[in-house]
């Protein structure tokens, strides 16, 4: 029996995706595990699975499109069955995959889907194609004409390398041609637009050094021109659940200095116990990472999440840390579970894979949900101070600056020191200010005392 390939629930809010791109076309082998789409979720671009192995015989949705979770977007011909003949049966007329990679609607504006709800019920969902103005290619290239859909990172890097959207196919939400598109087109020796002043090699490998920016910050306009952008399912995620957070909860702040000198040192003990011999190079943010898990076993109130529904407030054992990551259109925060019960070295191993996936948006759905606190760490990016919003259920955040050199005074004299400053915000129908100030003075004495962590 033929399987259907359904939208996945890919984050626990989401309702309904949109289907930013297909890795598979009609025809060809899925294995079981396989990443055969990529989705837009509220949250994130994330990567959808197969269940099941064969060959995917039709594909329903076209890329841009919008689908409710439990809508089928494909179906797969299982072992023993003609691929052929699942497809006539789905009776789509052809919504198929053209040669390119993106959906074609084989001549008709819609095509019917029959979508399967979680309650059980069907109901016939019309899904336009080219005539009601969903790509039916990839959105990226655009025909003669056409306005390319890019952000303006990628436009400002593709100008200076003298590279031609139109001939890029873009792999961020809609078919937006984003950063890493123009970036993949560069290293594979792209096809450039004519010239309008001569290039030299020199200019062509500068025009790069943007892409070590973490975040795409908006080309210059002209005087006079004004630019609309829609804000994608992401950034309007971001804004509902964020004004939801400061309207509902009553946020509070403590802020509190922090000599990282000791914490630095031991950093450097560590670099040069690894780096050499296994590879792996100590950050400073690992040691900070460890500290705030062992400040959240210290003072557990901290380490709670909150149901508004029930009033009822949820203490874990395990410390399930949230690490705020900036996309290029968004924020997103992968979870890195149990990191109270892992050594500096493995908070390092999978704190890379984790948010270097994330910033391929490769996460899974249990890589994005389950935190019990978050952190957010602007110090990267020379911020001293500043102060984060609670991300609910949570009930606090960690807002942490940069380490820098300071004058401070010790022991009655001026004395230069390496010291950061970082400020809690926390949920006040939960935690209190001298709760909140415990854990501060835990997370404090770890750090100026970091062989404390290994007791």
């Amino acid at each position: 029996m033929p399987f259907e390939l359904t939208m996945p629930q890919l984050s626990d809010t989401m309702t309904e995706g949109t289907l930013v791109k297909w890795n598979k076309k009609v025809g060809d082998a899925v294995k079981a595990g396989e990443e055969i789409a990529d989705v837009e979720t509220d949250k994130a671009t994330m990567p959808m699975e197969s269940a099941e192995a064969g060959v995917l015989a039709v594909i329903l949705i076209p890329e841009g499109g919008k689908v409710p979770v439990g809508g089928v977007v494909g179906i797969v011909a299982m072992k023993g069955e003609n691929p052929a003949d699942v497809k006539a049966g789905a009776g789509t007329g052809g919504a198929t995959a053209s040669a390119g990679g993106g959906a074609s609607a084989g001549g008709a504006p819609t095509a019917a889907v029959h979508v399967a709800h979680a309650n059980g019920t069907s109901s016939g969902v019309a899904v336009v194609a080219a005539a009601s103005g969903v790509a039916a290619a990839s959105g990226g290239a655009a025909g003669a004409g056409d306005r390319v859909k890019a952000s303006p990172l990628a436009r400002r890097i593709a100008e200076q390398s003298n590279i031609d959207l139109t001939t890029l196919v873009g792999s961020g939400p809609n078919g937006r041609i984003v950063q890493k598109d123009v970036l993949s087109a560069i290293e594979a020796g792209p096809s450039v637009k004519a010239p309008t002043s001569a290039a030299t090699p020199a200019s062509t490998t500068s025009a790069a050094k943007p892409a070590a920016r973490a975040v795409e910050l908006p080309a210059r306009l002209a005087s006079g021109a004004v630019e609309k952008i829609e804000l994608t399912k992401m950034r309007q995620t971001i804004a509902l659940r964020l004004q939801q957070s400061k309207q509902q909860i009553p946020h509070f702040y403590e802020t509190i200095n922090i000599d990282m000198s000791a914490a630095n040192a031991l950093r450097q003990k560590l670099i040069a116990a690894y780096e050499k011999s296994e590879g792996v190079r100590i950050s400073i943010g690992d040691i900070i990472a460890k500290a705030v898990a062992c400040a959240l076993k210290a003072v557990p109130a901290l380490n709670s999440t909150f149901d508004e529904k029930t009033s009822t407030v949820t203490r874990h054992g395990d410390v399930n840390l949230g690490m705020a990551v900036a996309l290029a259109d968004g924020l997103i925060v992968p979870v890195l579970r149990h990191i109270d019960q892992m050594g500096i070295k493995e908070i390092r191993q999978r704190s890379a894979d984790i948010v270097d996936r994330a910033r391929q948006q490769r996460l899974k759905k249990d890589e994005m949900s389950g935190a019990t606190f978050t952190v957010s760490n602007l110090g990267v990016m020379g911020i001293r101070e500043f102060s984060a919003i609670v991300n609910p259920p949570e009930v606090g955040i960690l807002a942490i600056g940069a380490t820098e050199e300071r004058a401070v005074v010790r022991g009655g004299q001026i004395v230069i020191r390496a010291m950061m400053t970082v400020t809690l915000s926390a949920d006040h129908r939960v935690i209190d200010g001298a709760v909140a100030a415990s854990y501060l003075g835990a997370l404090k004495g770890y750090l100026e005392e970091p062989a404390t962590m290994l007791a």
